[in-house]
């Protein structure tokens, strides 16, 4: 297998949750900043041309995060990022999902709409109007997932999964862009500290 990444959150996502199954794959580095990711050789691996990208042992091109990380689950079972029941998958993915649509979206459009928009225009269609209240709209998400995890220690209880994992990736790059955790999500800002504090989040 060869993972291809990059800076920024969604490759980082996929690296701690390898680092967390223990799981060494070799990595090959993309320039997004040089724009590597957008020219012909990116583009035979990876035909939109976003970070990362699983290569199979049998040739299969995996990308999207959640779906990489549902591979490496499938292959590398130990320990459980997703679950080991239908119920606790089930649980992980509703998660996932929540936290993908309510915060990870628009946090990374509003960066990408604004402060990021020199580097983006001349990739993908930007909406620099929207990005003021894309980057609100990540705010109401979380303040409405600060209140969800009153008195738990991970999104889904006592079980430490992908979802914990995507939320800490990206509150780590938004508060690099100019998103940092509203002093007043008290629940955030412990989840975070806690996440941050696991050997693998630097990964």
């Amino acid at each position: 297998m060869k993972l291809y990444q990059s800076i920024g959150p969604n490759p980082h996502v996929v690296r701690m949750f390898m680092a967390e199954k223990n799981m060494d794959i070799p990595m090959e580095t993309v320039d997004l900043m040089g724009g590597e990711n957008r020219r012909e050789a990116y583009l035979a691996v990876n035909p939109r041309g976003q970070s990362p990208a699983l290569v199979t042992d049998s040739g299969l091109v995996v990308t999207e995060i959640t779906a990489i990380c549902e591979y490496l689950e499938d292959i590398h079972p130990a320990p459980a990022l997703i679950g080991t029941t239908p119920d606790e998958r089930g649980e992980t993915r509703m998660w996932t999902r929540r936290i993908d649509l309510s915060f990870c979206e628009p946090a990374a459009n509003g960066f990408r709409f604004s402060d990021g928009l020199k580097m983006f225009e001349s990739r993908i269609r930007c909406v620099p109007e929207a990005a003021d209240g894309l980057k609100a709209v990540a705010q109401d998400g979380l303040a409405w997932l600060d209140g969800q995890m009153q008195g738990k220690t991970w999104v889904c209880g006592d079980r430490f999964t992908l979802a914990d994992i995507m939320l800490y990736c990206f509150l780590h790059f938004a508060a690099r862009v100019g998103q940092p955790i509203n002093e007043a999500h008290t629940n955030i800002a412990g989840f975070y500290e806690r996440a941050g504090a696991r050997p693998t989040a630097g990964a």
